[in-house]
């Protein structure tokens, strides 16, 4: 189970691509996990990889994944900003988490839109790196592990 990094997806990104592509870019959900698989194997680790539009699904997730794991990268999407169910799974896990945002969320037009409730638990953060800090929190995870962290 060591061997697995968790890339869990929150609401609407299953549309990615579709969806306000001047924000999010034209690269699909599928894309993005193809950039993952690589990243994983290239280091040597296995790959789930997931998304949903409910947040119980998120919560169990993120339970099933929070011991024994190697890492957690997560785009919480809209649950970053309400998602307490979620933010308490994160709070349980013994594995590195990286927060992944496609957007830079601190320059979106809305002001709650930066307040992200998930960073006071995750290891660190990207955003707005767009789809590219998928496989770079994946890399990150994989130096930590390599270093025993």
């Amino acid at each position: 189970m060591a061997s697995v990094i968790h890339v869990l997806n929150g609401p609407n990104l299953n549309t990615l691509g579709e969806r306000e592509p001047h924000i999010y870019g034209h690269d699909t959900l599928a894309d993005v996990e193809a950039m993952c698989r690589a990243e994983a194997d290239a280091a040597g680790f296995d790959l789930v990889f997931r998304q949903t539009n409910a947040e119980h699904e998120m919560v169990d997730w993120i339970q099933a994944a929070r011991k024994g794991s190697a890492g957690i990268v997560i785009n919480p999407a809209a649950f970053t900003y309400a998602g307490y169910p979620i933010l308490d799974a994160l709070k349980l896990c013994d594995c590195p988490i990286v927060e992944v945002h496609i957007s830079n969320i601190h320059r979106r037009e809305a002001e709650w839109r930066s307040n992200s409730i998930m960073t006071q638990v995750v290891t660190g953060i990207i955003s707005g790196l767009g789809v590219n800090g998928y496989p770079l929190a994946i890399r990150h995870v994989a130096w930590l592990r390599s270093r025993g962290l």
